[in-house]
């Protein structure tokens, strides 16, 4: 029962954002409208896909392009698995997904992750692009005319689904990298390989499982994201862009900090469709992105997440500075001494 322990908020504040936001967070549906409630499946979903890149940039120190994949792999999986004359049941789709996933990871992972650098970014920059073309020639895919999926129009099913599933990866993802040995040795072989050699850890094996677990999400997402838009085609679930954005919000959120991707996905996510629904689809939005992306690498380089601990740092600066200082005290209300009249 100690992974139930390690759950349990530390402080009152802790305790009390946290039901706030599953009170906010799950009666959604009963009054915040369709409008709203597609809004928030989709930062749900950018949460987690956000941080399974911080698994693999934040935590592991790997700066990988390539997330996309395992993205697309698992809408494919689901895809194709729910064409009629298959018939799979939704749910029984996306742990296939996952280990198509886990699998492709492992594999590609045992030599691409000996690299370092631009090179393992490339290296994954070019899986992402091979199975982009793979997807776009092969039958089985559907190619450049893509795959349709059954349709469900309740706008519910798919928020409940995406934020049932996001809760359990940040779960798993906190238990794993904050409260468990394995994130110990992932930050370990981060921070030196070579010392985390020099005392026993198996950095081979600690990289390829960090690598697995980093695939294992979005491929799930996937899944869930090409049921829910009915559609799917190469450029839909395996553009580079959908992998810019989960580096981008990890950034911005706060890399190797587990709450990071979520506040930095739910921080874009919610500008990217105000300025759509403002200004439509413009330009505009990239160019607020980056200035905000460089006004957090000058000032905050540890990501909004870190503006909770600047502000207490911050209040605990000014009272001991209040307590090192006296105050002065009012004329007349320190006793001066007194000289005597001489007789």
């Amino acid at each position: 029962m100690t992974w139930l322990r390690a759950l349990v908020p530390q402080t009152k504040w802790q305790a009390t954002f946290l039901l706030v936001l599953f009170v906010f967070l799950f009666s959604l549906p009963a009054w915040g409208g369709d409008y709203w409630v597609r809004i928030f499946t989709g930062v749900t979903m950018w949460a987690a896909l956000a941080l399974s890149w911080n698994v693999i940039g934040g935590y592991a120190g790997y700066i990988s392009f390539g997330q996309v994949a395992f993205f697309g792999i698992g809408a494919y999986a689901t895809a194709m698995l729910m064409q009629p004359g298959r018939d799979w049941n939704f749910f029984a789709t996306l742990p296939v997904g996952a280990i198509a996933a886990g699998v492709v990871a492992a594999i590609i992972g045992w030599p691409v992750l000996k690299l370092r650098g631009a090179y393992f970014a490339i290296a994954t920059w070019a899986l992402a692009e091979a199975i982009l073309q793979i997807a776009t020639a092969a039958d089985f895919t559907g190619g450049s005319f893509g795959l349709s999926t059954p349709t469900n129009s309740s706008t519910s099913f798919f928020y409940y689904v995406m934020l049932v599933a996001a809760v359990l990866t940040f779960i798993l993802c906190y238990l794993l990298l904050e409260r468990g040995r394995f994130g110990y040795r992932v930050k370990a072989v981060r921070d030196h390989e070579a010392a985390a050699e020099s005392v026993g850890i198996d950095t081979t094996r600690v990289k390829i499982q960090a690598f697995v677990l980093s695939a294992v999400i979005p491929a799930v997402f996937g899944g869930i994201y090409a049921y829910w838009i009915t559609f799917i085609n190469p450029q839909s679930v395996l553009s580079g862009e959908i992998t810019d954005q989960m580096v981008v919000m990890a950034l911005v959120g706060g890399l190797g900090r587990i709450w990071g991707p979520a506040l930095g996905a739910a921080v874009l996510y919610l500008i990217n469709r105000q300025f759509l629904a403002v200004f439509g689809d413009t330009t505009s939005y990239i160019a607020v992105i980056g200035a905000l992306v460089a006004l957090i690498v000058l000032f905050l380089p540890d990501g909004l997440i870190s503006l909770g601990s600047r502000a207490r740092n911050m209040r605990l600066a000014k009272q001991l500075i209040t307590q090192a200082i006296p105050r002065a005290a009012p004329p007349g209300s320190v006793d001066q001494p007194k000289t005597k009249k001489r007789a």
